[in-house]
């Protein structure tokens, strides 16, 4: 292969990884920014800590073992940071060794929406609080029984509930 042809092979490949492929799981996908709860950028910074904001608006990634919630062993609720929709129970959580709350399913299918995301070259699946379209995490298929999932979680962009405590009412 000479230096022109694999100079348009690179440029092909880079063009081609570079178009968002919007994957659908359980019926959602956040390719649409049609999510229940609508806020300008100003009023994510207002309602988030920065770090926060980083994560659930900027699809940011905390560093591995900087959460507590991936130490949380108790029952209760794991929601939504952005707007307190619950996402996770802690029969569902595991720990993955990774450094982050993981889990092996979702409260419901359509508590989390999914996209294709490819940041890292080689693809993977995205997903997002299903009601604010705040960035959770990735999900990845080396996990336990029964569903072989891990829902590799950053931990600031939930907010956990011990069991007994009333949930908190939607953000709206």
């Amino acid at each position: 292969m000479n230096r022109r042809s694999f100079t348009g092979a690179l440029t092909a490949a880079t063009a081609l990884l570079s178009i968002p492929i919007v994957s659908c799981a359980a019926g959602n996908n956040t390719g649409s920014k049609n999510f229940a709860l609508q806020k300008s950028e100003d009023e994510w910074r207002k309602l988030l800590s920065p770090a926060q904001f980083s994560i659930l608006r900027k699809e940011g990634t905390e560093p591995p073992h900087s959460s507590p919630l991936d130490k949380v062993k108790e029952a209760g609720t794991f929601v939504c940071a952005g707007c307190a929709l619950p996402l996770f129970h802690t029969q569902a959580k595991y720990d993955s060794g990774t450094g982050w709350p993981s889990f092996w399913q979702p409260i419901e299918d359509n508590s989390v929406a999914t996209k294709k995301d490819y940041k890292l070259i080689l693809p993977r699946t995205e997903y997002h609080c299903s009601r604010c379209g705040g960035h959770q995490g990735h999900i990845f298929d080396d996990g336990p029984k029964p569903t072989g999932l891990r829902y590799c979680n950053n931990g600031l962009a939930l907010n956990f509930i011990p069991e007994g405590e009333a949930l908190p009412e939607l953000l709206t």
